[in-house]
Formats: C-alpha cells, structure tokens, sequence
C-alpha cells in the first residue's frame, strides 16, 4: 500500500489527510463518550443535538464545525487543541 500511497496525486493526498483527521476526531470522540458511559443518544441530549448527528461525527460522515466540537468536549470534560505536527 505504501506504492499505491505514492502514486496519489496531489488532490487524491490532501482528500486522504482530510479524512484520517475525521476519523482521528470520530475515534477521539467515541473513546471519550464511552468512558464517560454514554450512548450516542445521551451524548446528544446533553449537548442539545440529534442523535444522528453523533452518529455521523462518530463515523466521519461530516465535518463537525468548531462549535459544535466545543459543545460535545464541554459535554465530555476535554478540551480542544491544535497540536504541532511531527516533522
């Protein structure tokens, strides 16, 4: 696969990046909800959402915007941060 990485164009890269972050963020998001024990349905009752809503992020079907990842990291107790990428 690391080949097949290679041969991406430009685009097809930048699209590969945009969706390993979703579900950077979906997996961040399922482990913190099921700490806390929540369902995805109390999860968004908390935070004034649908549940579907959650099911989406959790999956990575849709970008969540900043707003709305602040109000599920309230609901959570996490905090959200940009992190220095490794070089």
């Amino acid at each position: 696969t690391a080949a097949r990485r290679e041969r991406l164009s430009p685009t097809a890269k930048a699209h590969r990046e945009i969706f390993e972050q979703a579900y950077d963020i979906a997996m961040q998001i399922v482990d913190l909800r099921e700490r806390h024990g929540l369902t995805q349905a109390e999860l968004a009752e908390r935070c004034g959402m649908d549940q579907a809503d959650i099911s989406r992020i959790e999956r990575g079907s849709t970008s969540p915007t900043a707003r709305t990842l602040q109000r599920i990291a309230e609901v959570l107790d996490a905090d959200l941060r940009l992190v220095a990428r490794a070089s």
